[in-house]
């Protein structure tokens, strides 16, 4: 409440105080911790992201990754066109309908998972925090996620 006016008090605009920056600094965080744990398997962060995937299913379509990942096709094809080029995964057109492209990880692309095994360890370490605060802190994020997912225009003002 603002105390010369009765009304509530506006949103803060410090930097410090805002969700979103948090947000923002963690996952550059996060994102900078991966990089010398994924380094020795040759893996970019959003390699790692595909791959968990598909060490999963062994093989979907360009639109169900996209869904899994929450990324556009804009950004999966190149993505996907380097790590067909490293050999992890192969790319084909479904006979059936030309517009569906099929992703497969390939044997190089399962191999990868043995060496990646100790990461997520690695991470609950390295971030300070139990295991059961990051369970919780991700139901959080999805949660959140889903929540701005829903109404992506915002309240405006």
């Amino acid at each position: 409440m603002d105390r010369t006016t009765g009304k509530p008090a506006a949103p803060s605009l410090h930097l410090e105080e805002q969700l979103c920056f948090a947000l923002y600094a963690a996952s550059r965080a996060m994102t900078t911790a991966y990089r010398p744990l994924l380094e020795p398997l040759g893996l970019t962060y959003p390699q790692y992201l595909v791959l968990l995937v598909l060490w999963e299913v062994d093989a979907c379509n360009v639109r169900e990754l996209g869904q899994r990942l929450q990324l556009d096709s804009g950004t999966l094809t190149p993505l996907l066109k380097r790590m067909q080029a490293a050999g992890l995964v192969t790319r084909r057109r479904r006979r059936s309908d030309a517009r569906v492209v099929e992703i497969r990880i390939t044997q190089a692309g399962r191999a990868l998972h043995a060496g990646a095994l100790q990461i997520p360890a690695c991470l609950i370490r390295h971030s300070g925090l139990s295991a059961q605060n990051l369970t919780a802190l991700r139901g959080s994020l999805t949660r959140l996620t889903g929540s701005l997912a829903s109404h992506p225009e915002g309240d405006s003002p």
